[in-house]
C-alpha cells in the first residue's frame, strides 16, 4: 500500500506550489491595479479623472465613478460653537439671560457640566455676521480669511450626532461607532482603495494644540486605529516635534546598505513564518518594514519646506514653519495630498469654550482661518482641489443657553448633539450652497437633518464606494463605516 504521509520531495513540491500560487495572487493583483490605472476597467461612465484603486486594495474595481480619490478632514476637537460662527441668530439677542423654553428643550438630555444648573440663561452670541461672496453664505466676523472662499463651500448647518461627550462623540464620527475598536474612516479607505503611492503611507494623522483650550480632550491613538482591519490600514501619525517619526534614522554604525541586507534577511525569516502559520499580520509586519526603508528617504524631503514659495509661506501665516502647528500641517496635508497619500486626518484641539468662549474662541479662530482658507486655495491653483474632498467640523455644537455665570461679555457654552455645522469643500460637493436649518435658538433642527452616517455614506460615494458593499466580516458580522444606517445625500452634491 501507499504511504500517504508526504515524503521530503512532496513537502518541498507543496511548499514550492504554495509559493507559486501566492506569487501569482501577487501577480494578478498587480495587473488589476495597473490596468485600472491604464483606464482598462470599465465603471460604466467618464469620472473626472481616470479611476484606479490602489496597491492592497479589497476593491478589485470601484463601485461607480468617483468624483474624489484623496480626502483631507480637518477635525476641529472639543466642538466649535455653530451659532458663534456659521448659523447666526439675530433674534436671541432680545433673549438675553432669559431661560430656555421647554418647549425647545424637549426634555433633552443635559452633561453633568449643566444638569446640575438652575436655570438655562441664553446667551446670544457677541459677534457680528455678514453675507459673503455670491452666494451670500453667512459667517462671523472671526472668520475673515473664510470669507474669501465662501463661494467654495457647501455649509452644512443641520448635522447631528448621537453622542454628548467629547470621547465617545470623537469616535462616533472617525469610526461610525460610539464604542471604541472599529476601523477608522481613513483606514476603510485604505483597505477599500489601497495606496496611490509607494513611498508614504496610505493614511496619516497630524495634530496640533490651539490657542484656547489646548490641554483640554486628549487624543487617543485609537481614533486613527484600524480596529479590526489588518493594521497595514491604521494611520500613521506624524510627529509635531523632533523626528517626524521615530526610530527613522538609520542607528550609529549602520548605513542604507547595511539596513538593506538586513531587511532582506528579515524578509525572508518572516516570510517563513508566515508559510508556517498563515498570520496575515506577518504580511503587514513585512509591509511595514519596507514602508519605513523608503520613508528614510520621503520623509524628509516631505517636510522639507524649502522648496516652497515665499508668496506660498506667506499665504499659510506666521507660524507655517512651526513644527506642530496648524499651519505647518497644513501646508503639510497639501504636501501629502500631492505625494499620493490618499487619506490626511488633521485633529486641532482647543475648542471646548465651556467658560470663556469670548477669550478662548478668537484665538482658535486665529489659528485656523487663515491656514485653512490658504490650503483650499493652494488645492484649488494646483488643480487638486477637483478630486480632493476637504471637510472641516468638530464632534458636535454648543448650547445657546449659558454654562457658568452668564454676563454681557462672558459666556460659556456646554455641549450639543441636536445640531451643528460642518463644511465640504472640493471632490464634487456643490459649491457656495447652505444645506439644513435650525430654530432660531440653534437648538432643534427644522429642515433636512444630516446624520453622522447620512455624510460617510456621501463622502464615501464621493470616492466611488458604495457605503454597504464595503464591508469587513468579524466575529461573524460584517460591519462597515456606517453600520446598518446612512444614506448618500446627493442634494449635496454637483450632478454635472
Amino acid at each position: 500500500m501507499r504511504n500517504s504521509q508526504p515524503t521530503p520531495l512532496d513537502g518541498s513540491l507543496a511548499i514550492a506550489r504554495r509559493r507559486f500560487l501566492a506569487s501569482m495572487a501577487t501577480s494578478t493583483a498587480a495587473l488589476g491595479t495597473l490596468l485600472a490605472r491604464d483606464g482598462r476597467l470599465s465603471l460604466g461612465q467618464e469620472p473626472a479623472f481616470e479611476p484606479e484603486t490602489g496597491a492592497g486594495a479589497a476593491l478589485s474595481e470601484l463601485h461607480h465613478a468617483p468624483r474624489a480619490k484623496r480626502m483631507i478632514y480637518l477635525f476641529q476637537s472639543g466642538a466649535p460653537s455653530q451659532m458663534d460662527l456659521f448659523d447666526p441668530k439675530p433674534t436671541m439677542v432680545d433673549y438675553f439671560d432669559q431661560d430656555l423654553p421647554d418647549e425647545i428643550r424637549r426634555g433633552q438630555r443635559l452633561t453633568t457640566m449643566t444638569s446640575g444648573q438652575q436655570r438655562f440663561p441664553i446667551a446670544p452670541s457677541k459677534y457680528e455676521f455678514e453675507q459673503c461672496g455670491e452666494s451670500g453664505l453667512w459667517l462671523s466676523e472671526l472668520l475673515p480669511f473664510t470669507k474669501e472662499i465662501a463661494d467654495r463651500l457647501c455649509m452644512i448647518r443641520s448635522m447631528y450626532t448621537e453622542a454628548i461627550n467629547h470621547d465617545p462623540a470623537m469616535t462616533f464620527f472617525q469610526t461610525g461607532s460610539q464604542i471604541a475598536g472599529r476601523p477608522s474612516m481613513g483606514s476603510w479607505l485604505s483597505y477599500g482603495l489601497g495606496s496611490m503611492n509607494d513611498d508614504l503611507p496610505t493614511y496619516v494623522a497630524l495634530s496640533s494644540r490651539g490657542s484656547g483650550r489646548p490641554s483640554c480632550q486628549p487624543l487617543y491613538d485609537r481614533l486613527w486605529g484600524s480596529g479590526f482591519l489588518p493594521t497595514v490600514h491604521q494611520g500613521v501619525k506624524l510627529r509635531g516635534q523632533g523626528d517626524p517619526v521615530l526610530f527613522l534614522s538609520n542607528p550609529a554604525g549602520m548605513d542604507a546598505t547595511l539596513r538593506r541586507q538586513m531587511l532582506d534577511d528579515l524578509a525572508r525569516v518572516n516570510q517563513m513564518r508566515r508559510e508556517e502559520w498563515g498570520d496575515p499580520e506577518i504580511d503587514t509586519r513585512i509591509a511595514q518594514y519596507e514602508l519605513a526603508f523608503r520613508m528614510q528617504t520621503s520623509v524628509p524631503e516631505l517636510v522639507d519646506f524649502s522648496d516652497e514659495t515665499p508668496e506660498t509661506l506667506e499665504r499659510y501665516g506666521p507660524e507655517v514653519t512651526k513644527r506642530g502647528s496648524y499651519a505647518y500641517n497644513c501646508l503639510l496635508a497639501r504636501r501629502l495630498a500631492e505625494r499620493g497619500v490618499r487619506f490626511v486626518q488633521l485633529f486641532h484641539m482647543g475648542w471646548d469654550q465651556h467658560f470663556q468662549l469670548p477669550v478662548q474662541l478668537p484665538g482658535q479662530c486665529r489659528d485656523t482661518d487663515q491656514p485653512t482658507t490658504a490650503l483650499i486655495k493652494d488645492l484649488a491653483e494646483r488643480g487638486l482641489l477637483d478630486d480632493t474632498i476637504v471637510v472641516w467640523g468638530g464632534e458636535f455644537g454648543r448650547t445657546i443657553y449659558c454654562q457658568g455665570a452668564l454676563t454681557k461679555d462672558n459666556y460659556g457654552r456646554d455641549h450639543h448633539p441636536r445640531c451643528f455645522s460642518l463644511w465640504a469643500t472640493g471632490g464634487g460637493f456643490r459649491q457656495g450652497m447652505t444645506w439644513g436649518k435650525t430654530d432660531e435658538f440653534s437648538y432643534n433642527i427644522v429642515e433636512n437633518p444630516l446624520h453622522v452616517h447620512d455624510l460617510h455614506a456621501t463622502l464615501l460615494h464621493q470616492l466611488g464606494i458604495d457605503h454597504t458593499r464595503l464591508t469587513y466580516q468579524y466575529q461573524g458580522r460584517h460591519f462597515r463605516l456606517t453600520d446598518v444606517h446612512g444614506q448618500v445625500v446627493r442634494e449635496l452634491l454637483d450632478q454635472a
